[in-house]
């Protein structure tokens, strides 16, 4: 994430661009993709296997109950889908890539870091059990992130090296020198403090020469970050003399780091600075490449977003999301995580990104055996324009009939046309949350081919594990054998009988009945 080498390269120079904090007393805003990616990376957690969730849960509840400690009020943000422009993608499939060679790596017993599919969802169950204030953004949320900090004065807790970019009043906390395990104690008193580094702008600018913090994020789309890679500027790179004050191997290391951000600092202002990249680049490209690094910098400005609406009411505004014309339950459904970003990136692109686990890579991947439901996801997304009103057409790409998916073939990535099932008695996505409860079941039974009188004995908490437990069986490629499907079982039973254990006389012991039951008929 974020420019290629400027963090490593602040690092190396901590002392001159970091100030330690003792972190209490304070709003602080998160990053919520970098912090269970941290969580999940640096906890000494299975990563083989499918998902070690329970203990995953653990470490998320540690590391919020250590910040309630130091009386810090955590808001966690959530990258949502794909940015409507789809400017992303070339990085999103180049990323998808290198994440199929870490898990086949992880696969045969090599090392690397892949995350569980549903660690996503784990981290939000967390959130949500322990009342934690979270939102989740229409699509990326640096700038969200970014605006929010800066109304609340608080700090940016982040691995993300574009907050180094970014101008925020009170800094930004890298998450690998937030020791939230190693709480302290203010001398003389019991009021815990989380040590911390916090990094600062100003001290990064009077480095070099005092430039103009405005600078920046032209010094970020040149050094090369998610939003934009075009060869024209290696052009540039090659042919500028870009000036180095240092010689040591770490000097070597961040040549382009340390030559922009010096070869920048002669400038006054962005717009300079802007037309003499220019002057190395082919006349005929000038205006098209000044177009494309003008807009690239505006990823850095402040966003039309304010989520403190959201957190002090419930209201969430997003003028992009707006644009489209989706219907009010959705965009409610997707601030508040209820929706994935699946959901969005399947109706403003009509494609969506099958992310790779560690599994066999000879085999067809395991999204493959849900694709029927998907296409019924689909088939209701496709009905969501039709009868909505006022909506801004032009704001959309074509309007295909199918729907592309992202996925995994072997060790690389291709792009499959997914058709949707239609659904016409479901015809308007606006009102489907007024579709009564017992459609909704029927339509989710039909989904997933199991008739009603088969889950009639099970306990309710149990009816849809049991149901796509059916549905899996059905549709496995590889013949299930018994002792799958008494592991399965074992797996859904252990939290009712923990239930048990911990509470006896209070949980119904109803659940340890359905297993004969399924067993009995298998």
């Amino acid at each position: 994430m974020g420019i290629r080498g400027l963090m490593s390269f602040v690092e190396d120079h901590s002392n001159e661009f970091f100030t330690d904090l003792k972190l209490r007393d304070t709003k602080i805003i998160i990053d919520g993709y970098a912090l269970f990616h941290r969580l999940c990376f640096n906890s000494n957690l299975e990563l083989r296997y499918g998902g070690d969730y329970d203990s995953f849960a653990d470490v998320v509840q540690n590391f919020f109950e250590s910040l309630f400690a130091c009386n810090i009020c955590p808001y966690v943000v959530l990258d949502g889908g794909c940015d409507i422009s789809d400017k992303k993608l070339t990085t999103l499939k180049d990323r998808a890539r290198e994440k199929i060679q870490v898990a086949h790596s992880l696969s045969i017993g090599g090392g690397g870091c892949v995350c569980p599919l549903l660690i996503r969802e784990v981290f939000l169950q967390v959130l949500i059990k322990l009342q934690v204030h979270f939102v989740q953004c229409f699509s990326e949320a640096d700038r969200d992130i970014m605006t929010l900090a800066n109304h609340w004065n608080c700090p940016v807790l982040s691995s993300d090296s574009d907050f180094c970019i970014f101008d925020l009043k009170t800094g930004f906390c890298p998450l690998n020198s937030f020791q939230w395990r190693n709480m302290n104690t203010i001398k003389g008193t019991q009021d815990y403090y989380i040590p911390a580094k916090c990094f600062s702008l100003d001290a990064l600018c009077h480095h070099f020469s005092n430039m103009n913090k405005a600078l920046l994020p032209l010094f970020a789309v040149l050094c090369g970050n998610d939003h934009i890679n075009l060869p024209i500027i290696e052009t540039f790179l090659s042919k500028v003399r870009l000036p180095l004050r240092a010689t040591s191997s770490k000097g070597r290391r961040h040549h382009r780091v340390l030559g922009l951000l010096n070869w920048l600092s002669h400038f006054a202002d962005p717009t300079e600075a802007l037309d003499n990249v220019l002057k190395y680049l082919p006349k005929k490209d000038g205006e098209n490449v000044k177009e494309l690094l003008c807009c690239s910098m505006e990823e850095y400005q402040q966003s039309q977003v304010k989520l403190q609406d959201f957190f002090q009411n419930g209201t969430y505004v997003c003028p992009d999301a707006l644009n489209l014309g989706l219907p009010e339950w959705v965009l409610v459904a997707l601030a508040r995580g209820q929706l994935s970003p699946f959901v969005s990136d399947a109706l403003v692109l009509r494609r969506t990104i099958l992310q790779t686990q560690v599994e066999n890579m000879q085999r067809p991947n395991a999204h493959r055996i849900s694709q029927p439901i998907r296409q019924v996801i689909y088939g209701l997304l496709l009905n969501s324009f039709s009868h909505t009103e006022n909506m801004s057409w032009n704001a959309l790409p074509p309007q295909p009939l199918a729907f592309s998916e992202v996925e995994r073939i072997n060790k690389n990535i291709k792009t499959s046309t997914v058709d949707a099932v239609e659904l016409p008695k479901y015809s308007d996505l606006s009102k489907l949350t007024k579709v009564s409860l017992v459609r909704r079941q029927l339509l989710l039974l039909e989904t997933l081919k199991v008739k009603q009188t088969i889950l009639e004995p099970i306990p309710t908490s149990l009816k849809l594990p049991i149901a796509v437990s059916c549905y899996w069986l059905q549709h496995t490629e590889a013949k299930a054998r018994l002792h799958h499907l008494q592991a399965l079982l074992l797996g859904m039973l252990m939290g009712p009988l923990h239930a048990i254990i911990n509470s006896p006389g209070n949980v119904d012991p109803a659940p340890g009945r359905f297993s004969a039951l399924l067993l009995a008929n298998w």
